[in-house]
Parts: C-alpha cells; structure tokens; sequence
C-alpha cells in the first residue's frame, strides 16, 4: 500500500496556491479603465494612507515622450499618498543594461523597468505577437485596447509569471514604425533589397521579407552607425525617436506613410515587490493608469506637431502608392505571420492568440 505523504502533498498544494496567486497579481494588475477619462474610485479621488514606500524604475535613454506614462503615474502616486509612495525613475540604464531589464526584475535589482521585449529574443515568445507587423492598430486608442487585451490574456501572462516573476503594468504605446535614412531613397519595395536598415521584432522579419540586411542594434548606438555610413535607414517610433535620438540630423529622407507595425516596450513590475505593496497602493497605481495613458499619448502627438514640419523641411518625404503598400502587405505581412505561427505553435497556442489579437482589433 501506497503510503500518504502529508508534507509532500502539503509542499505541492503551496506550489500550485503560489502559481495562482501569482496570475491573479497580474489580472489585478490589468484593472479595467476607460480610455480618455480618469478613473473614479476612491482610492484616486481622495489622499491615499500607508507606509513610505520606495520603488525602483529603470529605464534606458533620457526622459522623453516614451517615458511620460510612467513619468506622469511617478507624479500622480507621489502626489495622492503625500510623497509616502515614491516611484523613482533611474533613467540612462544607471541600474542595468536595457538588453538585462528582463533578468534583474526577476534578480530583483529593482521594482520595474521598461522592457523592449525585441531586446530579449526567445526569453517570452508570447508577448512578440505584438511586435509582429501591419497588426490593424490604426491609432493609440486601438494600441492601448489591443495591448491591454493582451497583457490579460492567460497565455502571455503566464510565461511572464512562470519564467520572469513578473507581469506588465501598462503599454508605452510606441507609434507606428518608419525609417529615416541617407544614400539611396527606396521609392519602391523593391528599393529596399539591398539595404541595411536597423530593425528589432516583426518589422525585422518584414524587412528580410523584402530583402533588407537587419542590424538589431540598440537606439542609443544607432546615430554613428547611420552617420559612419554602417547602415542605410534607421526604423523608429515615429515621429518623437527619430528627434529624441536626433536622426534627422544625419538623415536625408525618411517614409512617412510605410506605417510597417511597431515594436511593443511596456512597463513591467515584479510580481514581488507588487506584493509587497499595500493594497491601497495596488488600487491607486492601477487607477492612474487612465490618466498616465492620456498624458502619454498627447505627449506623441504634441511632438508629432513640433517635428514633422520641421522634417519636412529638411529632408525628402517619402510617400508610398496604395498599390505599393497593398504589395508589402503581402510580401511582409502574412508570410511573417506564418512563421511566427510555424515557430511557436508546439510551445503555446500562437494561432489562437494571434487570431485573439485580430479579433480584438476588429471588435468596436
């Protein structure tokens, strides 16, 4: 007779409790809000009560548009809890490299941090469904509706929680992708074989798809490389990095309607200092999203404002014929789909979450 081991079963069941428990974090942590309108409850009408509390928030590259959600959220908590609850932004990678944001969350070297999943290939499969291209997220509202959908849907946020011990606090974003460049203007697809273009994620694998070199170099190096001539064209969040890393200063063109996809960075916390936190600081991080995400996407179009006239000004604008948009679709879009599909789909279901992905952007 098999004998029952208590302590085993006991062992077990904590294991599975945690494992729950730590997917339930992260639902939480997705609290439902409605876009361009400030959540009302009370925790963020009133003064929050609780003990002074210091976060750690790494970043890379200095204060900008990218970081006015997480900026803006840093002010609102400082200001409803009386300065007890601090989220400092240690901007610059002062507390770890971009590329290692994923492995200190988990080590624990600091709270949270954005995190360019691109930057961390093969590390969470899941979320890279978002960095895949021509994704039909026409503007930030549908950006902020799609990501959010995602960041809750069971499949991503249980690799985060299982392999990282963490969970994604909101989206950065990131406006559609487009290149600057100098040298040869590619005024047609078929203009790009040929060229070295810096791009990370889905939009990469498009590039190749048109016969494109790929760099995958960071943004703070890619100014030199276009500059020194070591690439052709530099694909960035338009129009706010192109000024932030100042490439129009070496560039002589760049796309403006090419709109390729863009690549997903968001605002992700550990699972254990999020537990650590009082639940009144719980609620009032998640109900000053609405306000974070609606500071963040004026901050893109103010910037928007600023640069593109002065782009136009100096550089050539390049504009594609639907005819040659329609053709890059095919070329770049599907085929890169399939892949992605074709690559993951023994590890999760990455048909069923991509189709989840389509389907939401469809839904009004």
């Amino acid at each position: 007779m098999t004998k029952f081991n208590h302590s085993t079963k006991t062992k077990r069941e904590e294991r599975t409790k945690m494992k729950h428990v730590k997917l339930m974090v992260a639902a939480l942590a997705g609290a439902a809000f409605t876009w361009g309108a400030l959540a009302t409850t009370s925790a963020y009408a009133e003064m929050v009560k609780g003990p002074k509390v210091t976060w750690k928030f790494n970043v890379w590259g200095k204060k900008r548009a990218f970081t006015a959600g997480v900026d803006e959220m840093a002010r609102l908590v400082s200001e409803k809890t009386g300065g007890n609850f601090k989220i400092k932004i240690f901007y610059g990678d002062q507390l770890g490299g971009k590329k290692q944001n994923l492995d200190n969350l988990k080590a624990g070297v600091f709270d949270a941090a954005k995190v360019c999943w691109a930057y961390h290939p093969g590390k969470v499969q899941s979320m890279m469904v978002l960095n895949l291209p021509f994704l039909p997220v026409a503007n930030a509202e549908m950006q902020m509706k799609v990501s959010e959908a995602v960041y809750k849907h069971p499949i991503p946020q249980k690799e985060l929680a299982d392999k990282w011990g963490v969970f994604v606090l909101m989206s950065s974003l990131l406006p559609q992708y487009e290149f600057m460049g100098r040298g040869p203007v590619p005024k047609t697809l078929a203009g790009w074989k040929g060229l070295t273009v810096r791009s990370l994620g889905g939009l990469a694998d498009a590039m190749r798809k048109v016969g494109s070199s790929i760099s995958t170099m960071t943004a703070t190096e890619v100014y030199q490389a276009l500059d020194r001539g070591a690439v052709d064209a530099i694909s960035f969040p338009f129009s706010y990095a192109h000024a932030a890393y100042k490439i129009d200063e070496v560039s002589e063109w760049y796309t403006a309607n090419l709109a390729p996809g863009t690549n997903d960075c968001p605002d992700v916390v550990s699972i254990a200092s999020w537990n650590k936190l009082p639940k009144q600081y719980q609620e009032l991080m998640n109900d000053s999203k609405a306000q974070a995400y609606k500071v963040l996407a004026a901050t893109y179009k103010a910037k928007d404002a600023k640069n593109l006239p002065k782009f136009r000004k100096k550089m050539k604008e390049i504009k594609y014929t639907a005819a040659e948009l329609k053709n890059f679709r095919a070329v770049a879009g599907q085929p890169v789909y399939d892949d992605w599909i074709a690559k993951n789909q023994g590890k999760f279901d990455a048909k069923g979450l991509l189709d989840f992905v389509l389907k939401t952007a469809a839904t009004n």
